[in-house]
Order: C-alpha cells, then sequence, then structure tokens
C-alpha cells in the first residue's frame, strides 16, 4: 500500500493514477476533497480520507508514505509518520524511482511554456509510435489525462522549479535524472522561495550540471538567462532560437489556423512547419519539440502529423464558449510575461478587434509588488484590462502586496483602459454592459476564479445575474 498525503493536489492526483495503473494499492488523505482530482480519484476505486488524521495511516497501514509539496510540519498525518518511521518520500522521488528509472528521461524546464511543450512532445513521440510513458502539469487533450504509463523507452516530463517537500527546498526537476533537458527559458519567479533572479539561475546550473556527457540539452537562446548559463554544461547542446542559435525559426507567419514556420539547422532547411495554436511562444515551444524529436530520429512528415493533430492543453487559450459573438476564454497565464505573450497572440490573431484582459492576481508571483511594473506594461495588446481583487492578500504584509489600482492607474497613464473591482459579480456585470459581438475576452488566473466563466458565458445568454 503507498498513502498519499494531499492527494487531492494536481501532481499527486495524477501519482496516484499512475500508481494504480502500475499494479500498487494506493490510498491518501486531503483537506480539500472536491472535483475534478476527486472524481478521477473516485473513479478508479482509491480511497480518499476527507480531512487529515494519524488514524487514516493507521489503517492503510502503508509500506510508503509520499508527501505532497504544499504539507509542512504540524500536520498531524506528518507528525504520525515521522513518529512511526515509516519510509516516507517525495512526489518528485517517487516518480523518479518508480517510472523514470530505466527510461530515457526527457525533462522540459523553463519558467514559461513547459506544460504545452511536454504535451506536444509526448504527442510527437506516441505518433511515432514510440509509447512513451508523460507526466505534465494539466490536462493533454490528445490523451484526455496528465500522464501516461507505457511501456516505450521513453518518459517524457515537466520539469518544475519548485520545492519538493518540507523535507527537501531543492527543485523538482532536479530528481528526474534527465538525459535530454528541453531547456526553454528562465526568468524570475516564484517570488515565495526564491529571492531573486540570481537564485533561479543557481537552480537551473544545478540542473544543467546532472545532464550527462552523452545526453543534451535544448537549449532556447532567445532566453538571455539561458544563453549565458549554457556554457557550464558538460553535455552536448543544441541552441534554439527564433532567427538565432544551432537550429532556428524563420519565416514566421500567423494564419487563420495558427502558425508557420520553418526550420533550420545549421543554415540547412529541415522544413516547413505548420500548429494549430497562436503566438510566436508557441513556435519557440514547437522548435524545441521538434530539436527534440529529430534527436529520437523522428523524421518530419511524422513530426508535421503529430502538429495537425495536437489539441493543447487545458486552460491555454481554451475557448469556454461563444455568446451572441462574444468569445470567452480560459488562460493560466499569471506570471507578467506569459500574460504579454498571451495577449499578443490573440492580437497578432485578430488585429482588428477588441481584446479584453481580465486579470486575478492569485500565484505566489503575481500577488507581489516587485511585478507591478511589468504588469503594468504586460496587458499592452489589450484594448481593456479588468484587474480582481488580490486572491489571498491578507497573507501577505501590505507593502509587498501588489495593488490592482495602481497597476490600472499606470496602465491607464500610458493611455490604456483598465478598470479594478472587489467581486467576480460586478466584474461579470461590468463585462455583460460593455460587450459586444466581435469581441474577445481572454480570463486569466492559475486558479478557478470564482467559476468566472460560466457566470460571465451565462450573463451573457440572458440568464441570472
Amino acid at each position: 500500500m503507498i498513502y498519499l498525503v494531499g492527494i487531492c493536489g494536481t501532481a499527486m492526483a495524477s501519482l496516484a493514477g499512475m500508481l494504480h495503473e502500475k499494479g500498487y494499492s494506493v490510498c491518501g488523505s486531503d483537506s480539500d476533497v472536491y472535483p475534478p482530482m476527486s472524481g478521477f480519484l473516485d473513479q478508479l476505486g482509491i480511497e480518499v480520507f476527507n480531512g487529515y488524521n494519524a488514524g487514516n495511516i493507521e489503517k492503510a497501514k502503508p509500506a510508503l508514505v509520499v508527501i505532497g509539496n504544499a504539507l509542512s510540519r504540524g500536520n498531524v498525518e506528518i507528525e504520525y509518520v515521522l513518529d512511526s518511521g515509516i519510509r516516507y518520500a517525495s512526489m518528485a522521488e517517487t516518480v523518479k524511482d518508480l517510472f523514470i528509472r530505466g527510461k530515457n528521461s526527457i525533462v522540459v524546464a523553463g519558467t514559461h511554456g513547459k506544460t504545452t511543450t511536454t504535451a506536444m512532445l509526448a504527442w510527437i513521440l506516441d505518433s511515432a509510435g514510440r509509447k512513451p510513458s508523460f507526466l505534465v502539469g494539466g490536462i493533454a487533450e490528445n490523451f484526455a489525462k496528465s500522464f501516461q504509463v507505457s511501456d516505450g523507452p521513453d518518459f517524457v516530463i515537466e520539469g518544475d522549479e519548485y520545492d519538493t517537500a518540507f523535507f527537501d527546498k531543492g527543485p523538482k526537476f532536479l530528481h528526474y535524472l534527465p538525459r535530454i533537458v528541453l531547456l526553454k527559458n528562465i526568468e524570475f519567479d516564484h517570488a515565495d522561495i526564491y529571492t531573486d533572479l540570481d537564485a533561479i539561475k543557481t537552480a537551473f546550473r544545478r540542473l544543467i550540471n546532472i545532464v550527462p556527457r552523452s545526453g543534451l540539452i535544448v537549449a532556447g537562446v532567445d532566453s538571455p538567462v539561458v544563453a549565458e548559463l549554457i556554457p557550464a554544461a558538460f553535455s552536448r547542446v543544441a541552441t534554439a532560437g527564433m532567427g538565432i542559435g544551432e537550429w532556428q525559426a524563420t519565416n514566421i507567419q500567423t494564419t487563420s489556423e495558427g502558425m508557420a514556420f520553418d526550420v533550420t539547422q545549421s543554415q540547412s532547411p529541415i522544413g516547413h512547419f505548420a500548429i494549430p495554436m497562436p503566438g510566436a511562444f508557441n513556435v519557440q515551444n514547437a522548435l524545441g519539440a521538434i530539436v527534440v524529436a529529430r534527436e529520437l530520429g523522428i523524421e518530419h512528415d511524422v513530426i508535421q502529423r503529430a502538429f495537425s493533430s495536437f489539441r493543447s492543453v487545458k486552460r491555454r487559450l481554451e475557448v469556454r464558449g461563444e455568446v451572441n459573438g462574444v468569445r470567452v476564454y480560459d488562460d493560466f497565464a499569471h506570471h507578467p510575461t506569459a500574460v504579454q505573450e498571451t495577449l499578443r497572440a490573440m492580437r497578432e490573431r485578430n488585429p482588428g478587434a477588441r481584446i479584453w484582459a481580465v486579470f486575478e492576481p492569485r500565484s505566489q508571483t503575481c500577488r507581489r509588488r516587485v511585478f507591478e511594473q511589468a504588469f503594468i506594461e504586460s496587458f499592452a495588446p489589450a484594448n481593456f484590462t479588468v484587474i480582481a481583487r488580490v486572491y489571498g492578500a491578507s497573507h501577505l504584509p501590505p507593502e509587498q502586496t501588489l495593488s490592482p489600482d495602481r497597476v490600472a492607474e499606470g496602465i491607464r497613464a500610458r493611455g490604456g483602459n483598465a478598470s479594478t473591482f472587489g467581486s467576480t459579480e460586478e466584474i461579470v456585470a461590468h463585462l455583460a454592459a460593455e460587450v459586444r459581438s466581435g469581441d474577445h475576452v481572454v480570463i486569466m488566473s492559475n486558479g478557478g476564479f470564482d467559476n468566472i466563466h460560466n457566470k460571465l458565458l451565462e450573463r451573457l445568454r440572458g440568464g441570472p445575474s
């Protein structure tokens, strides 16, 4: 029996599913047992205890307890595990030991684009018949799940730089035994655990340093920090970028279906590619995936066929509905760079349309004042910006907390149109009164945002306010 403390977290629930598929008996507990993860675990027949209690573990008698990274000392189950001497491990350590070891580990790392690129690469390998295993931080639409346990040679995993557990404050990606690292970009992020960009650089230097000499790092040199760090690599390095590097994406065009571009290696043509997603950042995602796929011997036509049928990841400019010509999107963007690239992609695809950016400052990063100026600039591609109250603001000192009002004032000072509201209901009422046919409403948050997408669509249909 393997017991998971914090089993309803996205990564932990995925691990529970992977363990179940591999034949392990699994159960666990969480303080927040609710859909969709509760339903997913219930479908698998995995018992979930609602709330933490030492008696849960006594009943389960596990051989191993996996502790989620959101849990800390003082939790009654953690205290019981420590007192009783039961073997325990982190999620990342468990994935390494039970699933990655013995596989060709492909780690997709960086500040932005990890989830989409991991799903894209897994789909390319699956389309090539390589039967990859994978673990990604979202629902990969082509697979309709966030993981796959298979008997192929490869394991593709999203390499998170966030810390691992209360007993292991190093990044998760250091556990993943990488042979190939797709290092996309590096910026300051996770301000709750990293003091500055130098601390982030140290984490990524450690990742670079554990890739074996026979391995490969695909380095996204559009990112100045990646270009700065990559000379320290002991492994082979393939640089990739938009018009720079050994591998280049050139002749980039926005199409009605997404993006089209050519790829060269050392100035020799590799082929023409098209992807069904908007934005230059998705071209960067695809270019990195192409380089890894070619390293594995996958040919151009197989890669392009996979691109043509790739369905991305939930909450990445996902269309949630359209009412009276108003299209409503859900997007996970929460870092200023991701917000700007998402909105820029919308602008490129819809040059004459009115674009609404609706933003909830929710992540540990974007709730902090240090990013205020960056957010003022990141909303520039939108015609209208609506900013919600800061989620969980009471947990931060006021002097460190982002001010939606200051961000809105900054946007207006740059000639933009921005408003702030204290509740979801006020935002929905404002949008319902102001949007018109042809508008695109991009709702951005790394959380549920109080179900605003459905509330807005219902209001636009003429439902209750």
